[in-house]
């Protein structure tokens, strides 16, 4: 019997991108709120899981997991009944992996966490105005990628979209998405809310990270 647990916040969009993945993959998880404010990921127990002290953190029978991409990679490989949300063909693969090294050092490292390290950490509320532009640029490559094709890496939903979209679904608290530049997008996302677990695993932790933001009064400098 599968024996999961998730540690993580429903805010994170990297949680939400490995609930996205669980709940598509229907396997049944225990979930473990960390609260960071009170730094619990810091704790002893805690830094025996994952010295990284990150989330999210999965637990797999005794083994620990963290990072999301390489989560949700390790959960379709061991667990999936096909292949399809993450190809064993080399070059379908490839791309799916270079989106998901998109997301990780482009959409969140340089999007995201640029604007919430130091507005959380360092109270910052006014952000150099070069981060609202590299969210712009970040739809931009989005947008692109979706050309002739309904999802992030191809025609068919992968782990990818999870990805993305957790983080694309989150920077709309900076900078709003612009449906009529970014149709694409648009479409895309709304392809994914169509999914039963979608609302549940993703859309209510994506608004209760905008909230946070739009209650911190962040704003870009001139």
């Amino acid at each position: 019997m599968v024996k999961l647990t998730l540690y993580g916040v429903d805010g994170s969009p990297p949680v939400r991108a490995v609930k996205l993945t669980l709940a598509a993959l229907n396997l049944p998880y225990d979930y473990v709120k960390v609260d960071l404010a009170s730094r619990a990921n810091l704790s002893p127990e805690f830094l025996k899981k994952n010295p990284q002290h990150t989330v999210p953190t999965l637990e797999d029978d005794g083994h620990y997991l963290w990072d999301s991409h390489a989560i949700i990679a390790y959960l379709v490989s061991k667990y999936a009944d096909s292949d399809s949300l993450y190809p064993k063909d080399l070059l379908q693969r490839a791309v799916v992996d270079q989106r998901l090294h998109f997301e990780s050092g482009v959409a969140f490292a340089d999007g995201l966490r640029s604007i919430t390290i130091p507005l959380f950490f360092y109270n910052q509320k006014i952000a150099p105005k070069e981060r609202k532009q590299a969210i712009v640029e970040i739809y931009d490559f989005v947008e692109t990628f979706l050309k002739d094709q309904d999802y992030i890496a191809g025609n068919q939903l992968t782990i990818a979209d999870f990805s993305i979209v957790s983080t694309i679904s989150s920077l709309v608290a900076f900078v709003d998405l612009d449906h009529a530049k970014y149709v694409r997008i648009s479409g895309w996302i709304k392809r994914l809310e169509q999914l039963p677990y979608y609302e549940e695993a993703n859309a209510k932790g994506a608004q209760e990270f905008i909230s946070l933001i739009k209650q911190s009064n962040l704003s870009f400098a001139s």
